[in-house]
């Protein structure tokens, strides 16, 4: 059976009874539970021969069989294992030779506990990304999922959204917070869904729009209050983080948090524990947590609106939804859903639609992303009165915001010169006036010189420029 990352145990190897005691509860006590304690060196090859581990702490000077005698060994059989190794000599040559030999780290005796904690948990990270990435490359090399019923309630047919689920289903095994981004109507909520179902732990799904609490009621909404903490508090209340245990704690748009808030999130993504309102007993907690922003973070670090470590907390595994105007061949399978659904909905036979509505809605950018395009054929099918779907409320929407239509080059690349250029898809007068506009700055004024370049008579110039006025 193969373990994700964060659940495999830590191995502790050392000839010194107490030594391994005191570690092995220091570490259970900060929430790394699955410790294995080896105090004879011999059996640590037969050990990882039948058992897998996630990071070794091992002694370098034990009797029968030493942990400098060991370390290239394992680092050899083993090399995705982190070793970490403990010695009560502090000598530079040592620390380098064991370095070089393979060791992830080099600790001495006695050990702070916090020290020893940081660096076993930093050793876990490393393992799991190191495992993650291995696993992705063999995704995409293979084009494969795993789990594709977990991605059903997103319809797609894109490359870039089946690359992110191949994404998704990597890091789900990971116990790290997960960050994504996207703009609004692009369905993060979904993405947190999936997430929630391929962790597999069988426990809620929590969500909570974090956008608009004050610090008070972000507290009192994630870490509950002890009875009496604040006027109206009569009884004692669980919050969401503790409903949310075992399974997944969603927040949406985090991006509009204040910095108090920020503070307090930042140590439960850290420590995995938290404080409820009015208590100074420290409580843990084991939900995965999921967070969503509509926001571009680092233009909120850069203004000051969002604290740079907190950022930096959740940059080990981000989602980056595309909107809907990126991926136009998405198009005619939400329609075709959403015309089902409305119908549905309202007790209707589900129109057929003209094939050109399908090419309209592909020049249209979507600023409501999903959202907005069900918006639109609700509205449609609610106006609707038999035949064939009418076009009318459609080409009106994209009429109204043609200056956000187009986004793209025909071919797919992203790449529109005229979009570029005038920030939409440009009407003819729109490039008419700017090429007039062009060739009268380069003639410097001179009509007969400007008609010359744009290859019409000056007289034509001159009624051009009379109407622009």
């Amino acid at each position: 059976m193969k373990h994700k990352a964060g659940t495999l145990p830590v191995l502790l190897v050392d000839d010194e009874p107490n030594i391994l005691k005191v570690s092995q509860l220091t570490l259970q006590s900060k929430g790394i539970r699955d410790v294995i304690a080896l105090d004879d060196s011999r059996g640590l090859l037969a050990l990882l021969a039948r058992q897998e581990v996630g990071v070794i702490v091992l002694d370098l000077f034990m009797p029968h069989l030493s942990g400098l005698d060991l370390l290239p060994k394992i680092n050899r059989d083993y090399p995705h294992i982190p070793i970490i190794v403990m010695t009560a000599v502090d000598a530079t040559q040592t620390a380098v030779d064991c370095m070089k030999a393979g060791a992830f780290d080099y600790l001495v005796k006695p050990v702070d506990s916090s020290r020893l904690v940081a660096t076993v948990k930093k050793a876990i990270d490393m393992r799991a990304l190191s495992d993650e990435l291995s696993t992705l490359k063999q995704y995409l090399l293979d084009d494969h999922l795993e789990h594709a019923d977990a991605f059903s309630a997103i319809l797609t047919t894109s490359k870039k959204m089946r690359a992110i689920f191949q994404y998704m289903e990597v890091v789900a095994k990971s116990r790290q917070p997960v960050l994504i981004v996207g703009e609004t109507g692009v369905g993060k909520e979904l993405f947190a869904r999936a997430i929630h179902t391929l962790s597999n732990t069988g426990r809620d799904f929590v969500a909570v729009n974090v956008a608009g609490l004050d610090d008070a009621m972000f507290s009192d909404t994630l870490f509950g209050h002890r009875k009496g903490a604040f006027t109206g508090a009569d009884q004692a209340r669980d919050g969401l983080i503790a409903r949310a245990a075992g399974g997944t704690l969603f927040l949406d748009e985090i991006g509009d948090l204040n910095e108090s808030s920020q503070i307090k999130l930042l140590r439960l993504l850290q420590e995995m524990e938290y404080y409820p309102v009015g208590s100074d007993t420290v409580r843990k907690t084991d939900a995965r947590i999921v967070l969503a922003t509509n926001h571009d973070l680092q233009k909120q670090i850069a203004e000051g609106k969002f604290r740079n470590d907190l950022y930096y907390r959740l940059c080990a595994h981000q989602i980056l939804i595309p909107p809907l105007r990126e991926r136009p061949e998405d198009i005619r399978i939400l329609l075709e859903y959403i015309l089902e659904d409305a119908a549905r909905s309202l007790g209707k036979k589900a129109p057929s639609y003209p094939p050109e509505l399908v090419t309209l809605l592909e020049t249209y950018s979507f600023p409501g992303n999903v959202r907005e395009l069900q918006a639109m054929v609700h509205d449609a099918v609610t106006r609707h009165t038999g035949g064939v779907l009418s076009m009318e409320r459609f080409r009106s929407v994209v009429g109204e915001n043609r200056a956000t239509a187009l986004p793209s080059s025909p071919d797919g690349s992203g790449c529109n010169p005229l979009v570029d250029l005038f920030g939409r898809f440009p009407a003819i007068s729109d490039v008419e006036e700017y090429m007039i506009a062009e060739a009268m700055k380069l003639a410097k004024g001179n009509q007969g010189i400007a008609a010359s370049l744009l290859g019409i008579t000056r007289q034509t110039l001159n009624k051009r420029l009379k109407s622009a006025v």
